[in-house]
């Protein structure tokens, strides 16, 4: 069992492959966190709990004289407001007397033998029975009679432990949350560091590190998505800490939406971490009865450092959140008519660029923006999800069986959550749109939002992309979202309701986007929000493909993508082939380069073909060629980070490992060059020590390719890139 409680010591004890999670029920009946870290062969850790008489640290009324009891500085598994602890709290609520404190204690548990949900959200699942236990403790405020629940899913195999919480109201009168958090962690030291992926349009997911502070670090999102700005997933760890050695904390949140994410350094030097809904606009009111779930987050430790973290995130991803006949499954090599037409096309010339298409091996041609109702730029037409047959010259299906007779398969490109001024819905359909009465809206890519909290609206929505994909073969769907939200205003919600509105716009947009996965199994839905601004958990379990970025430039993806990859598999990262000079910094690079970096994601195209020389489409067939082999290694292999595209050396390489160390794929850009140089020296990863392997014809020991290392030479030009494949022979 994954889950045991000693009733004796009141502990519990949750077990992965490599690493434990303890509680204890402590005294007066509040859960005081013990350990979470590698294993500790079920010892009971409460000897770490250290109790003294701190000046200005309250004390619990039960306590009596005792002064060296006090919240204020035990570590605890979830913190509340008004007991004496004055570090950031997992949960805050305005009770009906409105007063603010909530002091919970321990009621009961009960161990299942499965995997809990999470109402209206989705969660980590079984891929097999029996994969997954779950612990669920319950809590209580005797005087508000505020319930909360906390669930724990241990998933021993795959080193990962999930957190929700369930909030009820089990009192006579309304009562309100300000926050709710997934999970709190506190650990008992202080000296970590903080490893957050911050950005912006077009450049998201750069990596930061930085010390956890004395004080309070906060990280989060209030753009109705989870943004470019910060990505909810995040790492502690020991300052030593690197690739291979060191302690780390990897926490994400299964959420599409605005987040908050609390890291403390606190006056006796531990550590507490919060990640979980609470945003300054926040508010949910719960009536008598009525219950709250919180998101999932998920949690992994690895005392190996940070590829080893990235392992147990990528499998839990690719085998645990993503579903359907997609999750695992080769991505189709496509190109996008994006980059190559914008809104410059008809049916004959996307046929044309179908023929073209082949010529470089695609399989797919995805046709972007521009196909329905008024849609000649973008400032309208969105929210006419008709085909506007008159500039395609042919109906969807005709278009789509002319580009499978070339034999490509077919994808389509909607932005069904927004709505253009300029469009028959709005003209129709003013009030859909997210807009706060008598103020004008803010625009945003001359654009506004569709109030997905209405049933009305997503079953327009739900009817309009049936009637599309119903139409013709359509094996593939690009679901854009192209703005952050304001005006958080629903007519169907009061006063003292508004500010649940972001949290049931993204209730809304999982309910729609279930709705049609389900209903569409064979269909491949990739997702998109101006390239990587909604890259999270909540949308992968609907959408086992994130279009990485808007910026398709080779150099400026190596920090893109390598700051993707601490949580996020290959499978899960589009990355494609696009013209150089780039269309979105003028940089000019090799086709060779483009297609090296691209080859680290579910790789593809963005560019006219047309435009390519008859040497580029031979050279561009052959490294298309070169990816289908190395595809299943990509997709299924263990991904390590060799070196960073922060490193002052301009060298960044990358490698994909079986799992059964039978073949190794290894990648090197140069981001800068230099004179007289070094030759590289790079020590492989994930290969055995017993094997032998070839590459071209060089035979090497796996021992010596880890433990001595390969030798590339020295790489010249303008940003070179070599791509080298090693086989067990």
């Amino acid at each position: 069992m994954s889950i045991i409680y000693d009733s004796d010591a009141k502990t519990f004890k949750l077990s992965t492959q490599r690493s434990e999670y303890q509680f204890v029920i402590g005294p007066y009946g509040f859960l005081l966190h013990l350990h979470y870290g590698a294993s500790v062969g079920g010892q009971n850790m409460s000897y770490l709990l250290h109790q003294a008489d701190r000046g200005f640290c309250m004390n619990p009324y039960d306590a009596g004289n005792d002064r060296t009891f006090s919240l204020d500085f035990l570590p605890q598994e979830y913190p509340t407001v008004g007991v004496g602890d004055y570090r950031v709290p997992a949960i805050e609520v305005i009770n009906s007397d409105g007063s603010m404190a909530l002091d919970l204690r321990y009621q009961s548990h009960k161990i299942i033998s499965d995997k809990y949900g999470v109402e209206g959200m989705p969660s980590l699942y079984e891929e097999t029975l029996g994969e997954a236990e779950t612990l669920e403790v319950v809590l209580l405020d005797r005087v508000s009679s505020i319930e909360v629940k906390l669930l724990y899913g241990v998933f021993s195999e795959k080193d990962v432990i999930t957190r929700s919480t369930v909030i009820r109201n089990l009192g006579g009168a309304d009562m309100r949350i300000t926050k709710a958090a997934s999970v709190s962690l506190d650990l008992l030291r202080g000296d970590l560091d903080l490893l957050h992926f911050h950005g912006r349009h077009a450049m998201e997911r750069e990596i930061e590190r930085t010390t956890v502070i004395s004080g309070v670090q906060t990280l989060g999102s209030r753009r109705g998505t989870s943004s470019h700005q910060q990505n909810p997933g995040f790492i502690l760890s020991t300052r030593d800490a690197n690739e291979e050695h060191g302690e780390c904390w990897g926490l994400n949140l299964v959420y599409s939406g605005n987040f908050s994410a609390n890291i403390e350094r606190s006056q006796t030097s531990q550590t507490r971490a919060v990640l979980g809904l609470g945003d300054r606009s926040f508010q949910w009111t719960l009536s008598p009865g009525e219950s709250f779930f919180t998101p999932e987050a998920v949690m992994s430790f690895s005392g190996d450092g940070f590829a080893k973290l990235s392992h147990n995130f990528h499998r839990a991803v690719r085998h645990n959140v993503c579903r359907g006949k997609h999750k695992l499954s080769s991505r189709p090599i496509l190109l996008n008519s994006w980059e190559g037409v914008y809104f410059d096309f008809t049916g004959a010339k996307l046929l044309q660029i179908a023929e073209s298409a082949k010529e470089i091996g695609a399989e797919m041609l995805v046709m972007d923006d521009g196909w329905f109702g008024d849609r000649f730029d973008d400032n309208r037409a969105l929210g006419d999800w008709t085909v506007n047959e008159e500039k395609l010259g042919c109906s969807l299906k005709e278009l789509v069986e002319g580009v499978n007779e070339r034999g490509l398969k077919f994808g389509i490109w909607v932005e069904p959550e927004m709505v253009s001024e300029d469009s028959d819905l709005y003209r129709e359909h003013k009030d859909w749109a997210l807009q706060i009465p008598s103020r004008n809206p803010v625009r945003g890519r001359n654009q506004l939002v569709l109030d997905l909290s209405r049933e009305n609206i997503r079953d327009f929505l739900y009817q309009r992309m049936c009637e599309i994909f119903d139409s013709a073969p359509i094996e593939y769907v690009k679901w854009d979202m192209n703005r952050s939200i304001t005006d958080w205003h629903s007519p169907l919600l009061s006063a003292s309701k508004q500010g649940e509105l972001p949290h049931r716009y993204v209730l809304g947009l999982y309910d729609l986007m279930k709705k049609l996965t389900e209903r569409y199994p064979n269909i491949l839905f990739e997702g998109c929000s101006g390239g990587g601004g909604r890259f999270d958990l909540g949308m992968l379990c609907y959408q086992p493909q994130i279009w990485c970025s808007d910026n398709t430039d080779a150099i400026n993806r190596l920090k893109i993508q390598y700051g993707t990859s601490f949580f996020y598999p290959a499978s899960s990262v589009g990355s494609h082939v696009s013209a150089s000079p780039n269309h979105q910094t003028g940089r000019s690079s090799s086709l060779n380069t483009r297609a090296a970096v691209a080859a680290a994601g579910s790789f593809g195209y963005e560019l006219d073909v047309a435009k390519m020389t008859k040497a580029e489409k031979a050279e561009a067939l052959a490294l298309t060629e070169q990816y289908k082999k190395f595809r299943p290694l990509v997709h299924d292999g263990l991904y390590y980070r060799l070196s960073s595209p922060y490193d002052p050396t301009g060298v960044i390489a990358w490698q994909f490992a079986a799992e059964d160390e039978s073949a190794a794929l290894l990648t090197v850009v140069a981001a800068d060059v230099a004179a007289n140089p070094s030759c590289i020296y790079l020590r492989l990863k994930g290969l055995s020590n017993n094997k032998t392997y070839a590459c071209g014809d060089a035979i090497y020991s796996g021992a010596a390719l880890m433990n001595a290392g390969f030798k590339i030479a020295p790489l010249t030009g303008d940003y070179p890139a070599e791509v080298f494949y090693f086989k067990e022979v």
